[in-house]
């Protein structure tokens, strides 16, 4: 197997039917990887796993709720009755309700926190068995230029995202003896559904993230598909434990 190589492996990318999921999505199928898309909105799901199958790709979308324990398990059971293995997970699926933090409801709180940070600890956990019994594995967990910088409209995302990250170093460390690689992806300011929400609702955003960019731009989706392929294959097999930006240097930039 070369260093990019992905044939025969399998990969589930929760919040897979859309923005930053379906674009690492792609580079997985781009290195010869099966995709499971896991979402709750079936309609979209099934379109972009459409779309992945009309590239070539071995694809499916499965139905969960990130947030439901049992249904996380599902996932990874149906993948496997589907393709035979599980070698790659990545945790993506995402959500944030932006507010003060003086104004958050504990049901808002706890929804942003359950989706973010339990769901991917719940996806981890039901991953684990089979990567061990394999013979390893890769996860990948999505953070966020919040895992790095506070928010004052968006505490409860930053705060998942923050934990996401402490997360991911003490699955790498507990699951390094099971050849199981588990790394972060800190996306910078990233053109997607969620974002133009943001964009919306917080004034001024749009030309600060530019000015702040050194790339001059913001991400678009496709920019996250080299890292996933470059965590998802062997080329990483001695990586574990970080969370990596993908920016445009938004993180290094000064004020």
């Amino acid at each position: 197997m070369t260093l990019f190589d992905l044939s025969e492996r399998v990969a589930v990318v929760t919040g897979g039917n859309g923005g930053i999921g379906l674009g690492m999505a792609k580079g997985l199928a781009a290195a010869g990887a099966a995709v499971v898309l896991a979402a709750r909105n079936a309609a979209k799901g099934e379109a972009a796993a459409a779309e992945l199958a009309a590239s070539g790709a071995r694809s499916a979308f499965i139905s969960f709720d990130v947030a439901d324990e049992s249904s996380c398990r599902e996932l990874i059971e149906k993948t496997v009755v589907r393709f035979g293995r599980l070698d790659i997970l990545i945790n993506n699926a995402g959500t944030s309700i932006r507010k003060p933090p003086e104004d958050y409801t504990a049901a808002e709180w706890h929804t942003v926190l359950g989706t973010n940070l339990t769901g991917a600890l719940f996806c981890s956990q039901a991953a684990y068995p089979v990567m061990k019994k394999a013979g390893g594995g890769k996860i990948i967990n999505i953070g966020s230029m919040f895992s790095i910088f506070g928010s004052g409209y968006a505490a409860a995302y930053a705060a998942s995202k923050g934990a996401l990250v402490q997360l991911t170093k003490s699955l790498a460390v507990a699951w390094a003896k099971d050849n199981i690689q588990v790394n972060a992806v800190l996306p910078g300011w990233i053109d997607t559904e969620l974002t133009r929400a943001a964009r919306r609702q917080v004034v001024g955003l749009h030309d600060r993230v530019l000015a702040r960019t050194p790339a001059g731009r913001w991400g678009v989706p496709e920019d996250l598909a080299g890292i996933a392929a470059f965590l998802a294959a062997p080329a990483s097999d001695f990586v574990t434990g970080a969370a990596i930006p993908v920016d445009g240097g938004f993180s290094s930039m000064g004020m």
